[in-house]
């Protein structure tokens, strides 16, 4: 480890050194710069904007413009380019799984994602929402990322990192957008946005409407294979949906008022809810969203306050084949119907105070009501014990359970916080950023995370930071309560799992078009929630794990002329399970991503991307070998003339159509994991009224 800390350090500077010694002139870094937005500046670190060396985190900005060189169509390839964070996918509807600094895990409640600084994470499992489905970025203005914890300002599942996507604004479009794209696997899309001015207020608004088949790579073998009984296998994973999304912004004054629609209908289910192929299965997803800001920057001399209430509601309909017709006593398969219902409403009131000499004190208090407030569930089938297990035993035709034996009942919880922080400049080039939030749950009780970060600005063009955070993962209601389901049980004296975490940083401007990154951390989990087997072959949670992790960052960007712009990273990782000593499993130990964006003529641009996943581990108790290495590329041709309303793109993603697979959860029911897309091509067209 500390070898290749060494040889990373040196290999950066000496790479940085000679960038600069090719240096474009100042104005050619400029007019280049223009074409990927404004990265210098950060506001989920503190929760308010400032320059991101200086940020009291370890934080990564995307903006609308490297969206659109990339050619991305939806976040995760986004993401992708994020250092220190890899897209995995899990085998249900290939949902994804945002791997940051090795945490891993089958729903990852560990990131918290954020809309314009609102959490759309729902309780059942604590995720983004088991029926996601994808998510556009062409109403995306700028995303901003934490890797570390984030509790001491955003509270519960800000564990492994923070992702807040803003949207834009009526300023950020300005007149009329139209698209359409159409690519691989019968894939087609088409939106229209509007930004202006209309009757007083500042309107934004997006509409798109969306379709695919999905990709259609070859299962070679599921759990019924494993099992010796009747198989789709070999047979394609199913990954077609269909989706609604719309968003409108309004703002006048000191108000904003925003809402939100997304709809995933016919999404297919993967590999399987059970990890037996289900081409029949179907699930249908909403999200309902709005939200009401008011800000006053003046309220008074040196006092900026902001209040916000939000309401977000989640529908989740799945109607799935657990295991295929022919299953025994099973001629129509065995068959289940969960569904369920919740609301989530958000009261936040937050101040920010800079009277006192060198200090910024920031206060907040909030109090959410997060209600699952309706299941529903119909089945052919029970479970039964037998040796080594649980077994399908047939109920006869469809039934509605849900009055008797339903995999979950209603619940609701309150949570109430209150935190405080303070960015204090206690000297020349030095600034010290504590702060501490508390979080009281009305089911398991209160937790306190604090907050340290010490900047200094070590020269005029190298800033270094030592950072140190502690946060919290709330258990999910499945954890809690699910009941009627031996496979896995609820427990509803469960606490929360926690992460330590401490980081070294350094940001240098090795020259006006040479940008270079370092980062080292190294995190300690405690109390980690886990379906643990009882003696009776059953699965009940319980704070049942801890491991640690260690590993480091490197961000190198030059912009080697007025036309070619280099940029890419290199995060390294190595995560221990404390109880086996073993690999923590199925996270990248090295991931490299390279981008080259070439002008190569008047309004033609060339991006190209290599991204290179190597090093992952089987979970401990998975005696399958190793994940195989993967490296794909990605090219984006974009036509864009200055003084024409028409733009066009065209993209081509695994270029050599490389054999990609993300690894399937343990004991592997999918023994040859998860195969990614294969060559794909996507074209995009686009007028500005």
């Amino acid at each position: 480890m500390n070898r290749l800390i060494r040889y990373s350090a040196v290999t950066l500077l000496s790479v940085a050194w000679g960038a600069s010694a090719h240096a474009a002139p100042q104005s050619e870094e400029e007019e280049l710069a223009l074409a990927y937005g404004d990265k210098s500046f950060v506001t989920i670190a503190s929760g308010s904007r400032q320059p991101i060396a200086r940020a009291p985190s370890v934080a990564s900005v995307v903006t609308a413009e490297d969206i659109e060189a990339i050619g991305a169509a939806d976040l995760d390839e986004v993401l992708e380019t994020v250092p220190g964070l890899h897209v995995a996918r899990a085998g249900a509807a290939y949902n994804p799984i945002y791997t940051i600094r090795g945490i891993h895990t089958q729903y990852n409640p560990q990131v918290l994602m954020l809309v314009n600084g609102i959490p759309i994470t729902g309780v059942y499992v604590g995720d983004r929402s088991i029926i996601w489905g994808g998510m556009p970025v062409e109403n995306i203005a700028r995303i901003e990322v934490i890797r570390g914890p984030g509790s001491a300002l955003y509270g519960a599942d800000a564990f492994s990192g923070v992702i807040n996507l803003i949207t834009k604004t009526a300023a950020d479009l300005d007149g009329t957008q139209l698209g359409l794209r159409a690519g691989s696997f019968n894939s087609r899309d088409a939106w229209v946005q509007h930004g202006g001015a209309w009757g007083g207020l500042d309107v934004a608004a997006y509409l798109r409407a969306g379709a695919t088949d999905g990709q259609r790579r070859m299962i070679d073998a599921d759990a019924m294979t494993v099992f010796g009984t009747p198989s789709l296998a070999p047979g394609p994973v199913n990954l077609g949906r269909d989706s609604i999304d719309g968003r409108l912004d309004l703002a006048h004054d000191k108000w904003r008022l925003r809402a939100g629609y997304q709809q995933r209908d016919n999404v297919h289910s993967g590999t399987g809810i059970a990890s037996a192929l289900d081409p029949q299965g179907c699930n249908f997803g909403e999200r309902i969203s709005t939200d009401l800001t008011w800000q006053d920057a003046n309220f008074a001399p040196d006092l900026d306050l902001t209040a916000q209430a939000s309401y977000l509601h989640i529908t989740e309909q799945s109607d799935l084949t657990l295991y295929p017709p022919g299953f025994p006593g099973f001629p129509d398969g065995v068959i289940g119907n969960p569904y369920k219902w919740e609301r989530h409403l958000r009261f936040n009131f937050s101040a920010a105070y800079t009277g006192l000499q060198s200090h910024k004190l920031r206060f907040g208090a909030g109090t959410q009501d997060d209600d699952l407030y309706r299941t529903r569930e119909t089945k052919n089938f029970t479970l039964v014990p037998v040796p080594g297990g649980f077994f399908p035993a047939p109920l006869g035709a469809v039934q509605d359970v849900t009055d008797t034996v339903p995999f979950l009942r209603p619940h609701s919880r309150r949570v109430n916080h209150i935190y405080v922080q303070d960015e204090w400049a206690f000297t020349r080039d030095w600034y010290l950023t504590a702060g501490v939030r508390h979080d009281q749950y009305s089911d398991f009780g209160g937790t306190t995370n604090p907050r340290l970060a010490l900047v200094w600005e070590t020269d005029y063009n190298l800033t270094s930071k030592l950072l140190y955070g502690r946060a919290f993962r709330p258990p999910s209601f499945s954890e809690l309560y699910i009941i009627n389901n031996p496979v896995g049980l609820g427990d509803p004296s469960l606490k929360p799992e926690s992460i330590e975490s401490v980081e070294l940083a350094f940001a240098w401007q090795a020259a006006s078009t040479v940008q270079a990154n370092l980062n080292l951390f190294r995190y300690q989990m405690k109390d980690i929630l886990r379906f643990v087997q009882n003696p009776d072959n059953s699965f009940t949670a319980q704070n049942a794990g801890r491991q640690h992790g260690q590993g480091m960052e490197v961000e190198l960007v030059w912009e080697a002329s007025s036309s070619l712009r280099l940029s890419g990273n290199y995060a390294q990782q190595r995560s221990i399970d404390e109880a086996t000593n073993q690999d923590a499993g199925n996270a990248p130990r090295h991931h490299i991503y390279a981008r080259a964006d070439w002008r190569f003529m008047p309004h033609w641009t060339l991006d190209a991307q290599l991204n290179h996943v190597a090093g992952r581990k089987r979970e401990p108790s998975d005696t399958r070998p190793a994940i195989a290495d993967y490296h794909t590329v990605n090219l984006t041709l974009r036509n864009k003339p200055q003084n024409s309303d028409w733009d066009f793109a065209f993209k081509v993603l695994n270029l050599f159509d490389a054999d990609a697979r993300e690894p399937s959860p343990a004991p592997g029911l999918i023994p040859n994991d998860l195969p990614l897309a294969p060559r794909e091509w996507r074209f995009e067209l686009h007028y500005k009224l």
